[in-house]
């Protein structure tokens, strides 16, 4: 928080606090739309993919758009490490 505001300024505690309160409730809010997709796809995990779904069918398409580049990254990085763990098990 303290990158996005002057040097001079100062962010009281409340406020701190608020804004963790809010992104707690945003967090919870597209998680359980994403459990709702897999609840009727009879499926027990969240991935990725369904917190995009999630995000676009709440209207957080630009979010989403943004999240499914860094989810692609993400895998492009992981997944040879996932399966070089695996395959030294």
């Amino acid at each position: 928080m303290k990158a996005s505001v002057p040097a001079t300024a100062k962010i009281s505690k409340e406020a701190k606090e608020c804004v963790q309160e809010c992104v707690s409730e945003f967090i919870s809010f597209i998680t359980s739309e994403a459990a709702e997709k897999c609840l009727v796809e009879k499926r027990k995990t969240i991935g990725g993919e369904d917190i995009l779904y999630a995000m676009v069918t709440l209207g957080f398409d630009q979010y989403a758009e943004t999240l499914k580049i860094h989810l692609a990254k993400l895998r492009q990085v992981c997944l040879p490490r996932c399966q070089s763990l695996t395959q030294s098990i």
